[in-house]
């Protein structure tokens, strides 16, 4: 019976908790990616911005939700250089561009299915969304399970650009 109330308590807190980045957590930005024009796209290209690197889908309902609130926060913040990643994990690229003109996406989309690799370095592997806030030296200001609202992401964006330096 204990067992069961830990392994519940661990769930509970996975999908709700924020984990803290340890000092020594740095994205990894040496994929190369396709776009879904199939054109390779070097992540490291993004480097010395502040970002989301968000791993999602075009059927996740919370991925569906925090869109609106990635297009509004990069339209809001992209002249200080920030933009998101969306790393799609299982689309395929028609569906990706149908979920971008759907959306009015104005932030680069990305196809990772069957990329076990870049899922790996992000812990991006058992639920979604995941969003890691990286700061222009790549080193991670936060990582977040799961949607949150509007006024959470931007709050955690100001602070992003404040840790950057912006």
């Amino acid at each position: 019976m204990w067992n069961r109330l830990v392994l519940v308590a661990a769930l509970v807190c996975l999908v709700g908790c924020n984990p803290a980045p340890k000092s020594e957590d740095i994205a990894d930005l040496g994929f190369i990616l396709k776009d879904p024009d199939g054109k390779d796209v070097r992540l490291s290209d993004y480097r010395g911005r502040p970002l989301i690197v968000n791993f999602w889908f075009t059927n996740c309902p919370p991925c569906r939700q925090e869109t609106p609130v990635f297009i509004k926060l990069v339209e809001k913040y992209k002249d200080k250089g920030f933009t998101v990643l969306g790393i799609s994990v299982s689309d395929t690229p028609e569906q990706i561009k149908a979920f971008a003109a759907e959306f009015g996406i104005n932030y680069p989309l990305f196809v990772a299915a069957d990329r076990e690799d870049v899922m790996e370095a992000y812990r991006a592997i058992m639920a979604y969304p995941v969003s890691w806030f990286v700061k222009p030296d790549g080193s991670v200001f936060l990582k977040h399970l799961g949607s949150a609202s509007p006024e959470w992401f931007e709050q955690q964006v100001m602070g992003l650009m404040e840790a950057s330096g912006l």
